[in-house]
C-alpha cells in the first residue's frame, strides 16, 4: 500500500526542501512544485492527500490554487503558507476553501500537526451527497432546514477554520458545535465549551490560559487554561459576545498566534485548537456600537453557520417530541402525547425554541396520569400563539384556559360573538379568569373537597392543586 502523497507549492527552494524532508521523515510521499503552472499539472495527474502553497508565487497567488481545489469536487485539503502577522491573508484563504494555515517562518511541530490532522480527515466521494438525517446526527429533524444543516455542517467539519454559530437561544448552538467536532479530524481529542459571561472578569486571564504556581495569592498549584484543556480539540466560546474589551484583546492575540502565556510565566507555549464562538446577539451591532473588537469578530466570524429557530421547523416538532419524551421518561417507562396536544404545541410560538419545549414535556410529564400528557397538562399560561389564518376557525380547547378546556372537551369550532359584544382588552387575562371561576364554583359546589371538584372537571387532583397555585385560588380554611 503506497503512503499519502503530499504537494508542496513554494518558489523558495530552501523552504520547499526543508518541508519536503520534514514530510519524507513522516514517511510520506512528496511532490514539490515551484509556481502555479507546475503545481496545475502536477494536481492534474495524480491525487494528493494535502496541498501545501504559499500565498504569493511567480504566476500569481496561491489564492487560485485554494479557490480551484476547493471546487474540483476530489474533497483534497489544502493549507497555505502565510507571511508572519499576515492573519487577513490567513481568513481571506480561509473563507476561500483552505482547511488550515501555518505562518513563516514555519515550526515545523505545528507542520506536522496540521499534516496529521488532514490525513485524519474522512474522505470525500465526489458526487456523494452529504450524510443528512442519520441516526447517529445529534440534530433532530428531517424538515429541509435541517437536513441543509447537517449537509453544511458534514462540509465544515472538514475544515480548520473558525466558525460562528448564531440563532436565538435554546436552538442548539452547542449541538451544532459538538456535531462539527465529532466529525472533524478532531473528534478523538477534547471538546472544551466555555460560557464567557459566567466567568467573572477578574478571573478570565487565569481561566482561559492558565497561571504558574504562586503566580498570585491563592496559586498554590499549576494550573493549565481553557486553551491547554482543548489542545489537539475544539474550544467553544459559548455566549461570546459578553467578553470584556480588555479580554478580547488577548483572545485575538492567542487565537492569531496560537500560543499562549500562563500567568506568571515568561516564556509561550503553542497550543493547537480549533475555535467554535456562538451567541445570540447580532455581533456586526456589538462591533458597531464599539462593544466588540471588528478585528476580533473578523478572526472567529469567517465561517458563519445560522441555526433555525423551531417555529422555522415545525416539520420536526413529532420526531423532537417523540426523542424529549423517550429520554425523559427512562427505558420501559410510557410517555405519549394524548389527543390535540401536538396541534397545540405546533400553534405555540416557542420564543424559547427546542430548550423551551424540553420544559413544557418535563412540566407535563410530571403533571401527566399513566405517562399520557392531556392539554391541560401543557399549562401554557400566556401562551403566544403563531398568528392564524384570517378566516381559520378557532378551535378548542386553547392552551390557557386549561382547566375549561377539559371540562368541555369540545373541539368543534368556537361561534363568533355577536357582534354588539365587546372584545376583551386581553385575551390571556379574560380566559384565565373565566378558568379561575369555573373552578371556584367547582370547589364551592363541592365545600372545597379537592377530589370531588376534580372529578366534576375532570382533571387530575394534582392538575386541580396546580391550577389554583397558578390562579392564586386558595382553601378559606388555610
Amino acid at each position: 500500500m503506497s503512503s499519502p502523497r503530499i504537494l508542496i507549492v513554494d518558489d523558495e527552494d530552501d523552504l520547499r526542501e526543508l518541508l519536503e524532508i520534514t514530510l519524507l521523515k513522516m514517511g510520506l510521499d512528496v511532490d514539490g512544485a515551484a509556481n502555479l503552472a507546475s503545481a496545475r499539472d502536477f494536481y492534474a495527474k495524480n491525487d494528493y492527500a494535502l496541498v501545501l502553497t504559499d500565498m504569493r508565487l511567480p504566476d500569481g497567488l496561491g489564492l487560485e490554487l485554494v479557490r480551484e481545489v476547493a471546487a474540483a469536487g476530489k474533497g483534497t485539503p489544502i493549507a497555505v503558507i502565510t507571511a508572519y502577522g499576515s492573519a487577513d491573508n490567513a481568513v481571506i484563504a480561509l473563507k476561500a476553501g483552505a482547511f488550515d494555515y501555518v505562518s513563516k517562518p514555519v515550526v515545523l511541530d505545528e507542520l506536522r500537526v496540521l499534516v496529521q490532522s488532514a490525513l485524519k480527515l474522512p474522505s470525500s466521494v465526489p458526487g456523494k451527497p452529504a450524510s443528512v438525517g442519520g441516526t447517529a446526527s445529534r440534530l433532530i429533524g428531517d424538515s429541509a432546514v435541517m437536513q441543509a444543516l447537517r449537509a453544511q455542517i458534514d462540509r465544515l467539519a472538514r475544515s480548520m477554520a473558525p466558525i460562528a454559530i448564531t440563532g436565538e437561544s435554546g436552538s442548539g448552538k452547542e449541538l451544532a458545535a459538538r456535531e462539527i467536532h465529532a466529525q472533524s479530524a478532531r473528534a478523538g481529542q477534547p471538546f472544551i465549551a466555555v460560557n464567557c459571561g459566567a466567568i467573572p472578569e477578574a478571573l478570565m486571564e487565569a481561566e482561559f490560559f492558565g497561571y504558574r504556581k504562586g503566580a498570585f495569592t491563592g496559586a498554590v498549584d499549576e494550573r493549565d487554561g481553557f486553551f491547554q484543556a482543548a489542545h489537539g480539540g475544539t474550544l467553544m466560546l459559548d455566549e461570546v459576545a459578553d467578553l470584556p474589551l480588555a479580554m478580547q484583546v488577548k483572545l485575538l492575540r492567542a487565537i492569531q498566534e496560537r500560543r499562549v502565556r500562563k500567568i506568571g510565566a515568561t516564556a509561550e507555549e503553542a497550543v493547537d485548537v480549533r475555535i467554535i464562538s456562538a451567541t445570540h446577539k447580532n455581533l456586526e451591532q456589538c462591533v458597531e456600537q464599539g462593544a466588540f473588537r471588528q478585528d476580533l469578530f473578523y478572526r472567529l466570524n469567517v465561517i458563519e453557520l445560522a441555526l433555525p429557530a423551531l417555529r422555522e421547523r415545525l416539520d420536526d416538532l413529532a420526531v423532537l417530541t417523540d426523542g424529549i419524551l423517550k429520554r425523559l421518561a427512562g427505558p420501559g417507562q410510557p410517555a405519549l402525547l394524548g389527543a390535540g396536544v401536538l396541534d397545540i404545541l405546533r400553534a405555540y410560538s416557542f420564543p424559547g425554541n427546542v430548550r423551551e419545549l424540553e420544559n413544557v414535556l418535563e412540566r407535563a410529564l410530571a403533571y401527566a396520569d399513566h405517562g399520557v400528557i392531556e392539554v391541560g397538562d401543557l399549562a401554557l399560561k400566556g401562551a403566544k400563539l403563531a398568528q392564524l389564518p384570517v378566516n381559520a376557525p378557532v378551535t378548542a380547547p386553547v392552551p390557557a384556559p386549561v382547566a375549561v378546556a377539559e371540562a368541555a372537551a369540545v373541539s368543534a369550532p368556537v361561534a363568533a360573538p355577536a357582534a354588539e359584544a365587546p372584545l376583551p382588552n386581553s385575551l390571556p387575562d379574560y380566559l384565565e379568569q373565566i378558568e379561575r371561576d369555573i373552578i371556584v364554583r367547582a370547589l364551592n359546589q363541592t365545600q372545597f373537597n379537592r377530589t370531588q371538584a376534580a372529578a366534576l372537571l375532570g382533571i387530575g387532583v394534582r392538575q386541580l392543586r396546580y391550577q389554583m397555585q397558578k390562579l392564586n385560588i386558595n382553601d378559606p380554611e388555610s
